[in-house]
């Protein structure tokens, strides 16, 4: 611990978002940078705590106190090496984490004022990239092959664990490129594909086979294709979207978030759609139904895209606002208001809204009407009871975007050479936990084939 009194005397800096009238007109990255001085005062406030709570947090077992103080030293390969020991790719988790170790921080948890790990950790990657501090590595082949359904989070991590054990590993992906959520899910404002690039880029230099535009369906997975590879891993994710059936669902106008997601990465990527294909926000009053982090890109997109207005309508009540949430506390992950920078650059929030209907003319959307809800205690336990609250009305509206999660997928029985990692096993959850998972099987296969 290079500073014992650094918590004490620097307040926690954020390096903060590029101003709003300037981001909103194209999809660069919102997030800004510090100097090198300023970081390294950044890592510096971290206490090294006698029980780190932020390694307890993390789904990877970072271990900041480490790398925080590498950093603040000025060591920023050593960092490095203390970062990569646990977590594959941190230039992905330190762009769009949540930073579940910021949560757990003591500096948190007694001043509100956590050590800026997340985005400590993306500083050490870049700067790791620009120095040369990341080599390609040939590790010695076993003569074991492995095949990877899915190059999302979870299966580029587990890809990279079993080829850097020395299996021949093969990833199958349906799309056209690699990333999963992180490339068709997740806009480009906030992790810009070329990061994405850069990585698969190595993980081909080191060894491993991407093949794309080969969907293989995982409920199909036989004996005798389980055959052709010494283990399988199925990281497919949670391809099927929450779906709001009501009345008015096949209007012209309402979509999956992640339709609109995809196709605008894919036309920053040059990708071209005709008129009838394109979905867009230009012009148009954007009505986005999901309180969480994809209809917050939705809002972000929306924007770049030249909506005219964008409302975000939540059916649970409105979190609490402030850093402590009394009905939530430590050590669970406080569920207090989140303000992304989407929501920053103008948008109408609701909460406790249901939605009734979707409203159109000539098949195309105008409106929806919702309903204003309490929710009341249950008598015989359980879900809580929603009551409607006053009279019905209605949001006008070209654009309904549906961003109400994922369903978990079922799996059927499988050779017991098959494992399922990641929101394939799991149902949808952070980017940080299925890099874990995919981490996880991948030492299940090394032993299972050991």
């Amino acid at each position: 611990m290079g500073n014992p009194k650094a918590f004490l005397e620097i307040h926690r800096q954020e390096a903060g978002y590029r101003p709003i009238h300037d981001r909103i007109h194209d999809f660069g990255e919102v997030e800004q940078t510090l100097n090198t001085r300023e970081r390294r005062l950044q890592a510096s406030r971290c206490m090294d705590c006698g029980v780190p709570f932020c390694h307890w947090a993390c789904p990877l077992g970072n271990k900041p106190p480490e790398w925080n103080d590498a950093l603040y030293k000025g060591d920023w390969e050593l960092a490095y090496r203390l970062l990569n020991a646990t977590n594959p790719f941190p230039e992905f988790t330190g762009r769009i984490c949540p930073a579940l170790c910021e949560k757990a921080c003591v500096l948190n948890l007694i001043e509100h004022e956590p050590t800026t790990n997340r985005e400590d950790e993306c500083a050490i990657t870049e700067a790791a990239f620009r120095e040369g501090y990341i080599s390609v590595q040939q590790p010695e082949r076993n003569g074991k092959r492995v095949a990877v359904i899915g190059a999302g989070p979870a299966g580029l991590a587990a890809a990279n664990a079993l080829n850097l054990k020395g299996y021949h590993v093969t990833v199958f992906e349906k799309n056209e490129a690699a990333g999963g959520l992180l490339r068709y899910g997740i806009p480009n404002f906030k992790l810009n594909k070329a990061i994405i690039d850069r990585r698969i880029r190595l993980l081909e230099e080191e060894g491993i086979e991407f093949r794309y535009g080969e969907a293989v369906d995982y409920a199909a997975v036989s004996q005798q294709q389980a055959e052709l590879y010494d283990a399988i891993i199925i990281a497919t994710g949670t391809p099927t979207a929450r779906d709001l059936n009501i009345p008015g669902r096949d209007l012209k106008g309402v979509h999956l978030a992640l339709e609109l997601l995809s196709q605008q990465n894919r036309v920053l990527a040059g990708m071209e759609f005709t008129k009838d294909e394109r979905i867009t926000a230009k012009g148009k009053d954007v009505l986005v139904i999901g309180g969480g982090d994809t209809g917050s890109d939705c809002i972000g997109t929306a924007h770049r895209q030249g909506c005219k207005s964008v409302t975000q309508i939540e059916i649970m009540p409105k979190p609490v606002e402030g850093p402590v949430d009394p009905k939530n506390p430590w050590p669970n992950f406080p569920r207090t208001l989140k303000t992304t920078s989407s929501h920053e650059e103008g948008c109408v929030r609701r909460w406790n809204i249901n939605t009734l209907e979707f409203l159109g003319k000539d098949g195309k959307l105008t409106g929806v009407k919702v309903q204003e809800i309490d929710w009341e205690t249950n008598p015989n336990g359980g879900r809580p009871l929603m009551v409607e609250k006053g009279e019905p009305e209605i949001i006008k509206a070209e654009l309904v975007l549906l961003a109400m999660g994922f369903l978990k997928p079922e799996h059927p029985q499988y050779p017991e050479n098959v494992f399922v990692c990641g929101d394939a096993a799991n149902g949808a959850s952070l980017v940080v936990r299925a890099m874990a998972s995919g981490i996880q099987t991948a030492e299940k296969v090394n032993k299972f084939l050991m």
